[in-house]
Formats: structure tokens, C-alpha cells, sequence
């Protein structure tokens, strides 16, 4: 019997099938040496691009080192604006009070956030009657913290002024800020330190919210302000330093801050600072005396 060899072995279907097994397998080699070649440019267009432009680079993140440090309430701190730059409405504020200076003698002066600076708008015709014959002076910017203020007091505000009673404000912007206390404390430090022979009155933070449980953090609020308020009642050596807390004439007897008093439930009305210069004046006015 014949041998056959390998190749007749074959029958002419299978040997078309390995033909065509044979042209796919080069088809789908050339496609894959395609997409390899592919790959490589597209990477190496990407590293000549960063290479070009190196701000497109990926940047590591910054060490935390690098990163603006929390403020502290009890160390001067200048306001920034949205972009970190100086704030111009706090520098322009800061200029008007220097030049203020300048126009006479100051007895009266007021120093806080926008509480105190609301005086001479809401209030003017209240303070026009109790603290016109003081030659008083209002150095209130809104939005300020205790830093804020010591930034201010730091950059010359209280220098080459001799007034009678200081009344201070200051707090309510630290909101939960744990440092708070040490930063109104810092600010009645340096007041004495500027002003040696001025009386300073300091008030206790006033309560803020409507509603003493509505929303539901408008309780810690209450809370926490009355912490700080019997922390900062320590300073009081009824002498150079009187520490007074009003926040109890602004509420009901069901703890709401009257709205026809303070009508976001923050900011006094025209009721309201009538109801602040009632609840001072006594002291105030025994300050003043013993300050002549």
C-alpha cells in the first residue's frame, strides 16, 4: 500500500480553511502593529506638549507647608477678599478711621464689627442724644473678627488719641472659633496697652437668631455665646476694665429676639440700639465721670 505524505494527507476543504486561518492571524498582526505604533506617537506627542508648556504639567500637591495657615483670632490679621488679595473696602474703612483722627479730640470711642457700625446709620439720631457731647468716634466695620480689629489697632488706629472710655464689641464673626475669647482678650490687652488712661467697657456678645432652637444650631449658638460671655465677665476688675451683658434686654420671655428689634436677628433696628444706649447708659455714664 502507498504511502501518502503530509501534504495529500490534506483534503482540499481543510487545507482552504488553514489558508484562511493563515490570512486572518497576518490581518490581525498588521492591525495590532497599527495600534501599537498608534499608542507610542500619541505618547510621545503628550510628553513633547508638557514638555512645551510646563504649567499643563501635572503638579505635585502643595506640602503643607505652602498652604495659608488658619487664622488665629487672637494674632492681627489683615481681611483678604475672594482672592486672597487685601480686602479694599477693609483698607479704605481702616484709611477713614486714621483720618478721623485727625478732625479733634475723641472722649467716645466705639470700636467693633457691624453691630457698632450701624450707629451712625440706624441708630444716628439715638446717638446723636446720648453721645453727642462726648465728641464720640465709631470705628465699627462690618464683617470684622477679633483679629481683624487687632490688625487695626496694630496699624496705628488708636495712636495719638487720649479718649476717656473705649466701648467694645467684638466676637460675634468668630462664630464657633474655640480662640474667640482668647482673641477679645488679646484686643482688650492692646486697647490698655495704646490707651493707658481710658476706661474700656466691654460688652458681653450679643445673641443672635430668632428663634433660640430654630434651626436646630441656633441652640449651640446661644450656648457657646453665653460660655464666652461668662469667660469674658472674668476681665471685669471694676476699674480700667467694666464688662457688661445686655443680650437678655433684646429677647421675650420665651428667649425669641424680637424682630421689630433686630430684624435678621443679628443686626439691631433703630428699637434695638435704643434699647443698647438704655442698658449702657448708667455705666457708661459713671465711666465718663470718673474718666474726666
Amino acid at each position: 500500500m502507498k504511502q501518502l505524505s503530509p501534504a495529500e494527507l490534506i483534503t482540499p476543504a481543510k487545507r482552504q480553511s488553514l489558508e484562511f486561518t493563515s490570512r486572518m492571524d497576518r490581518q490581525h498582526l498588521k492591525a495590532l502593529g497599527i495600534l501599537i505604533a498608534a499608542v507610542i506617537g500619541l505618547h510621545l506627542f503628550c510628553l513633547n506638549a508638557l514638555a512645551a508648556d510646563p504649567a499643563s504639567a501635572p503638579q505635585p500637591a502643595p506640602s503643607p507647608a505652602s498652604r495659608p495657615a488658619k487664622e488665629m483670632a487672637d494674632v492681627p490679621a489683615m481681611r483678604l477678599d475672594k482672592t486672597g488679595q487685601p480686602s479694599e473696602t477693609f483698607l479704605a474703612a481702616h484709611e477713614r478711621f486714621l483720618k478721623l483722627k485727625t478732625k479733634g479730640p475723641i472722649d467716645l470711642l466705639f470700636i467693633g464689627d457691624s453691630i457698632t457700625a450701624g450707629w451712625p446709620a440706624v441708630g444716628k439720631d439715638i446717638w446723636r442724644k446720648y453721645y453727642s457731647a462726648y465728641n464720640p468716634a465709631n470705628f465699627g466695620f462690618g464683617g470684622d473678627r477679633t483679629q481683624n480689629v487687632l490688625w487695626r489697632i496694630e496699624n496705628g488706629e488708636l495712636d495719638g488719641i487720649s479718649p476717656k472710655v473705649v466701648v467694645l464689641l467684638i466676637g460675634v464673626n468668630n462664630g464657633g472659633d474655640p480662640g474667640v475669647v482668647a482673641g477679645v482678650k488679646k484686643v482688650v490687652a492692646e486697647i490698655h496697652a495704646k490707651l493707658p488712661q481710658a476706661k474700656l467697657l466691654l460688652l458681653g456678645i450679643f445673641p443672635r437668631f430668632h428663634d433660640p432652637v430654630n434651626p436646630p444650631w441656633a441652640a449651640r449658638a446661644r450656648a457657646f455665646t453665653a460660655q464666652v460671655n461668662k469667660e469674658l465677665a472674668t476681665l471685669d476688675d471694676g476699674k480700667q476694665t467694666r464688662f457688661l451683658d445686655i443680650g437678655d434686654k433684646f429677647l421675650d420671655e420665651r428667649g425669641f429676639i424680637r424682630k421689630e428689634v433686630m430684624p435678621d436677628g443679628l443686626h439691631p433696628s433703630a428699637a434695638g440700639y435704643q434699647i443698647w444706649a438704655d442698658a449702657m447708659q448708667p455705666l457708661l455714664a459713671e465711666m465718663l465721670k470718673e474718666g474726666k
